[in-house]
Protein backbone atom coordinates (compact mmCIF):
# COMPACT_ATOMS: atom_id res chain seq x y z
CA UNK A 1 0.00 0.00 0.00
CA UNK A 2 3.03 2.39 0.37
CA UNK A 3 3.50 2.19 -3.55
CA UNK A 4 0.39 4.13 -3.84
CA UNK A 5 1.22 7.11 -1.56
CA UNK A 6 3.16 9.48 -4.04
CA UNK A 7 6.87 10.28 -3.67
CA UNK A 8 6.58 14.03 -3.93
CA UNK A 9 4.38 14.67 -1.30
CA UNK A 10 8.22 14.17 0.58
CA UNK A 11 9.37 17.66 -1.11
CA UNK A 12 6.09 18.83 -0.27
CA UNK A 13 6.72 17.78 3.59
CA UNK A 14 10.10 18.86 4.03
CA UNK A 15 9.70 22.58 2.45
CA UNK A 16 7.11 22.70 5.37
CA UNK A 17 9.74 21.91 8.03
CA UNK A 18 12.26 24.06 6.70
CA UNK A 19 9.78 26.82 6.29
CA UNK A 20 8.22 25.90 10.22
CA UNK A 21 11.75 25.87 11.95
CA UNK A 22 13.57 27.63 9.45
CA UNK A 23 12.05 31.31 9.39
CA UNK A 24 13.25 33.67 11.80
CA UNK A 25 10.59 36.56 11.08
CA UNK A 26 7.93 35.05 10.88
CA UNK A 27 5.12 33.08 8.34
CA UNK A 28 5.70 34.98 5.48
CA UNK A 29 6.75 34.21 1.51
CA UNK A 30 9.90 36.57 2.35
CA UNK A 31 10.82 34.79 5.63
CA UNK A 32 10.69 31.59 3.73
CA UNK A 33 12.97 32.91 0.98
CA UNK A 34 15.19 33.90 2.84
CA UNK A 35 15.38 30.66 4.69
CA UNK A 36 15.38 28.59 1.57
CA UNK A 37 18.34 30.95 0.34
CA UNK A 38 20.48 30.88 3.04
CA UNK A 39 24.34 29.39 1.99
CA UNK A 40 25.04 25.66 3.14
CA UNK A 41 27.98 25.66 1.15
CA UNK A 42 29.66 26.98 -1.70
CA UNK A 43 31.95 24.90 -4.61
CA UNK A 44 34.65 27.16 -6.52
CA UNK A 45 34.08 26.72 -9.94
CA UNK A 46 37.23 26.70 -12.85
CA UNK A 47 35.89 29.85 -14.04
CA UNK A 48 36.60 31.88 -11.20
CA UNK A 49 33.15 32.09 -9.89
CA UNK A 50 31.47 29.84 -6.70
CA UNK A 51 28.45 28.47 -6.86
CA UNK A 52 26.19 28.93 -3.76
CA UNK A 53 23.96 26.18 -2.71
CA UNK A 54 21.48 26.47 -0.76
CA UNK A 55 18.65 24.54 1.00
CA UNK A 56 15.81 25.26 -1.90
CA UNK A 57 18.07 24.08 -4.62
CA UNK A 58 18.97 20.88 -2.82
CA UNK A 59 15.25 20.73 -2.40
CA UNK A 60 14.29 21.35 -5.93
CA UNK A 61 17.14 18.42 -6.86
CA UNK A 62 15.84 15.84 -4.80
CA UNK A 63 11.89 16.92 -5.90
CA UNK A 64 13.33 16.49 -9.88
CA UNK A 65 14.88 13.21 -8.57
CA UNK A 66 11.78 11.82 -7.12
CA UNK A 67 9.33 13.14 -10.16
CA UNK A 68 11.86 10.85 -12.05
CA UNK A 69 10.98 7.72 -10.10
CA UNK A 70 6.76 8.99 -9.89
CA UNK A 71 7.29 9.19 -13.77
CA UNK A 72 8.28 5.71 -13.59
CA UNK A 73 5.58 4.61 -11.37
CA UNK A 74 3.13 5.70 -13.27
CA UNK A 75 3.80 3.33 -16.15
CA UNK A 76 2.47 0.85 -14.66
CA UNK A 77 -0.67 -0.67 -15.18
CA UNK A 78 -1.69 -2.23 -11.76
CA UNK A 79 -4.59 -0.92 -10.13
CA UNK A 80 -2.52 0.23 -7.25
CA UNK A 81 -1.72 2.69 -9.72
CA UNK A 82 -5.22 4.81 -9.63
CA UNK A 83 -4.78 4.89 -5.99
CA UNK A 84 -1.58 6.64 -7.10
CA UNK A 85 -2.99 8.89 -9.28
CA UNK A 86 -5.74 9.83 -7.23
CA UNK A 87 -3.76 10.56 -4.50
CA UNK A 88 -0.89 12.57 -6.53
CA UNK A 89 -4.13 14.55 -7.62
CA UNK A 90 -4.74 15.21 -3.89
CA UNK A 91 -1.47 16.20 -3.45
CA UNK A 92 -1.32 18.74 -6.58
CA UNK A 93 -4.69 20.10 -5.13
CA UNK A 94 -3.18 21.09 -1.35
CA UNK A 95 -0.20 22.23 -2.98
CA UNK A 96 -1.90 24.59 -4.85
CA UNK A 97 -4.16 25.84 -2.09
CA UNK A 98 -1.11 26.21 0.19
CA UNK A 99 0.94 28.68 -2.47
CA UNK A 100 -2.26 30.66 -3.36
CA UNK A 101 -3.41 30.64 0.23
CA UNK A 102 -0.26 31.04 2.75
CA UNK A 103 2.16 33.56 2.92
CA UNK A 104 4.98 31.33 3.57
CA UNK A 105 4.20 28.93 0.60
CA UNK A 106 4.42 31.75 -1.89
CA UNK A 107 7.68 31.38 -3.10
CA UNK A 108 9.70 30.09 -6.43
CA UNK A 109 10.85 27.02 -4.96
CA UNK A 110 7.75 25.48 -3.83
CA UNK A 111 5.97 26.98 -7.00
CA UNK A 112 8.33 24.25 -9.04
CA UNK A 113 7.67 21.39 -6.75
CA UNK A 114 3.93 22.06 -7.23
CA UNK A 115 4.48 22.55 -10.84
CA UNK A 116 6.23 18.84 -10.72
CA UNK A 117 2.93 17.44 -8.59
CA UNK A 118 0.92 18.80 -11.51
CA UNK A 119 3.30 16.87 -14.20
CA UNK A 120 2.97 13.60 -11.90
CA UNK A 121 -0.59 13.98 -12.25
CA UNK A 122 -0.67 14.66 -16.01
CA UNK A 123 1.32 11.82 -16.86
CA UNK A 124 -0.36 9.61 -14.83
CA UNK A 125 -3.64 10.27 -16.25
CA UNK A 126 -1.53 10.27 -20.01
CA UNK A 127 -0.13 6.76 -19.91
CA UNK A 128 -3.07 5.36 -18.07
CA UNK A 129 -5.43 6.64 -20.93
CA UNK A 130 -3.08 5.27 -23.90
CA UNK A 131 -2.33 2.31 -22.11
CA UNK A 132 -5.97 1.70 -21.54
CA UNK A 133 -6.33 2.95 -25.39
CA UNK A 134 -3.71 0.20 -26.49
CA UNK A 135 -5.49 -2.09 -24.27
CA UNK A 136 -9.03 -1.47 -25.78
CA UNK A 137 -7.43 -1.57 -29.65
CA UNK A 138 -5.66 -5.19 -29.19
CA UNK A 139 -8.70 -6.60 -27.43
CA UNK A 140 -10.99 -5.31 -30.75
CA UNK A 141 -8.55 -6.55 -32.77
CA UNK A 142 -8.30 -10.00 -31.67
CA UNK A 143 -12.44 -10.32 -31.09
Amino acid sequence: MLIALPLLAIPVLLYTLIVIFGMDGGFTAAGADAALRDSLFTIPMTSGATWTVGPGDLLILFSLILLFFELLKSTSSQKIAIINHALSMILFVVCLIAFLLLRGFATSTFFLITVMVLLDVLAGFIVTIISARKDFDISAATG
